[in-house]
């Protein structure tokens, strides 16, 4: 359960450095994979901001609730 926990946190950690990352300079999506995919409109990078958000604070109440689930007393 607990390594279960560090996963989620780390993983939510992560997602939510590359949310910033992406909203700040949204070029390197373009840059790591040479292409533009939606034509320098910006819409991808703006998908991915909100995607990784949204998994970014998925995994975060994942994993506090396996710390809260981890710290209850279990049944004798």
């Amino acid at each position: 359960m607990r390594r279960r926990m560090w996963t989620e946190s780390g993983l939510a950690a992560v997602t939510a450095v590359l949310a910033v990352v992406t909203a700040v300079d949204a070029e390197w999506v373009e840059w790591l994979f040479g292409v533009d995919p939606d034509g320098g409109s910006g819409a991808l990078e703006l998908g991915l901001v909100v995607a990784l958000a949204v998994v970014s604070l998925v995994l975060a109440a994942l994993a506090r609730r396996h710390r809260l689930a981890a710290r209850r007393p279990q049944p004798a």
